[in-house]
């Protein structure tokens, strides 16, 4: 493999610029992810201590290893949705190592609606149960929630990937062998009890936890019986004689405590030798990509100034890179991993298309794991392209990442419009884990070329009319 040599000017006016503004735009998401762990009211903090219980964060730092990271996953979900305070969708998840395994995480947070289940919380930890599926990971959950938000319940009940499809799941992963532990630290009621009795272990905080698919008002309501929560589905309800619990625990502390244990007893995790190495650290500072993605998603870079920046060494094996220039392919290592690496150089053409599709099988029949940085505005259009056959050379492009059966993983840095978003594996074409840039843009098309069209099919329509077309001050206003 060759070392990249970079052609990027650090002293140089424009990189000095971007660097300022992505400094400042990540300080904005900082403070972002920081209103979204600290804003709790202080009646929800003076209720949680009331009732013995530990903050979800407090829980975790409990229960990880310590000094060892947390990759947090979705901490913005349900961002301005609902009052604008059900900060990360009410829950918290990631993955972290308890006991030296890597583990996924899912914890309801008490201190928003007490753990109330949103639509967005839905889809986070359906996304949570999804990363432990695909990566085979044990998935810890910590629940402690009144379970749905009832004003929202056609959100969250009846469809194909709403509630219910996190119960399909568990019997899936149970299936899978993946190991389902639970930690009973509140209330989990109606469908929320089924995610403890589902699980492998379940661990049961005496006094606060309780486990019932009908809490004390629906039950006097539906029967006449007089119960408490205790009463109804405690610890040693569940513990001594439904057996749905596994453990009892005085507190949460003790729960965490019992939750390492049964981690620490779990079988060694089975991994697949893909060829690690020792890992390098780039040659040139990560942190100089601040400086060389620009402030304009529009203005053109060239991604290879990324790709030294991320990869090991900044070597990197370019594949065909006389071919299809618009994309850069080429093999590399990532902290001692091998994987196959496709960045964005301008729009895709035909003979881009073919290389992405033949680089994208090598990579799959070798069993390297896929990176693309996408930054596209889309595929080339106009009656020449189409005569030349880029519709379907973007669909063997298409077809080949839906099917690849490697990992893949994506980092938008900058656009990703139209099919491009397709082609260089959007959302909806698997990736284990998307990224996001604080500037990238995800649309149909960008806003400029959006208007365009808009107006253009405006003015037609007023034509057809027999009316004039749009003055330039509406033109401007669109």
């Amino acid at each position: 493999m060759e070392v990249i040599q970079t052609q990027i000017d650090t002293n140089s006016e424009e990189y000095r610029r971007n660097y300022q503004v992505m400094e400042s735009l990540v300080a904005r998401l900082r403070e972002e992810l920081r209103v979204a762990r600290e804003d709790r009211s202080e009646k929800a903090k003076a209720r949680l201590a009331q009732q013995n219980k530990l903050p979800v964060r407090k829980r975790l730092e409990l229960l990880l290893d310590p000094t060892t990271p947390f990759l947090e996953i979705a901490p913005l979900a349900a961002r301005g949705m609902y009052d604008g305070r059900i900060h990360g969708a009410g829950v918290v998840a990631g993955i972290g190592v308890v006991e030296g395994r890597e583990v996924v995480i899912h914890a309801n947070d008490p201190m928003i609606k007490g753990g109330t289940i949103y639509p967005m919380g839905v889809k986070k930890g359906l996304r949570t149960q999804t990363i432990a599926m695909e990566n085979r990971l044990p998935i810890i959950y910590l629940v402690d929630s009144g379970g749905a938000y009832l004003p929202l319940q056609s959100e969250i009940f009846p469809d194909a990937d709403d509630g219910g499809r996190i119960f399909y799941n568990q019997a899936v992963m149970s299936k899978m062998g993946i190991p389902q532990i639970c930690g009973v630290m509140g209330l989990c009621t109606a469908g929320a009890a089924y995610i403890p009795a589902m699980s492998d272990e379940v661990v049961h905080v005496k006094g606060t936890g309780a486990i019932f698919l009908g809490g004390p008002p629906l039950v006097k309501a539906a029967t006449g019986e007089e119960v408490t929560a205790d009463e109804l589905g405690g610890a040693l309800v569940h513990c001594r004689e439904s057996g749905v619990s596994d453990y009892i625990a005085e507190d949460d502390a003790h729960c965490i405590e019992i939750i390492r244990q049964i981690v620490k007893n779990l079988p060694p995790a089975q991994k697949t030798d893909i060829g690690r190495r020792e890992p390098k650290p780039p040659l040139y500072d990560p942190k100089e990509i601040y400086g060389i993605v620009p402030e304009k998603i529009s203005t053109p870079y060239d991604v290879r100034e990324v790709i030294a920046r991320i990869v090991d060494g900044s070597q990197f094996l370019e594949f065909k890179a006389l071919y299809g220039p618009t994309l850069v392919c080429g093999w590399a290592y990532i902290h001692g991993y091998p994987v196959g690496i496709l960045g964005n150089n301008g729009v895709l053409f035909s003979d881009s298309s073919l290389k992405a599709t033949q680089f994208i099988q090598l990579c799959d029949k070798r069993g390297i794991p896929l990176l693309f940085l996408q930054n596209i505005s889309g595929y080339i259009i106009g009656s020449e392209y189409e005569k030349g056959g880029i519709t379907k050379d973007g669909h063997k492009m298409v077809n080949a990442v839906a099917t690849a059966t490697v990992p893949k993983f994506t980092v938008i840095i900058g656009a990703s419009f139209g099919a491009g978003n397709y082609g260089m594996c959007g959302r909806a074409y698997s990736p284990r884990f998307l990224w996001m840039w604080p500037n990238a843009q995800i649309g149909v098309m960008g806003g400029e070329q959006a208007a365009d069209v808009m107006v253009t099919v405006k003015n037609e329509q007023l034509a057809r009319e027999g009316k004039p077309p749009l003055t330039e001050e509406q033109v401007r206003q669109i």
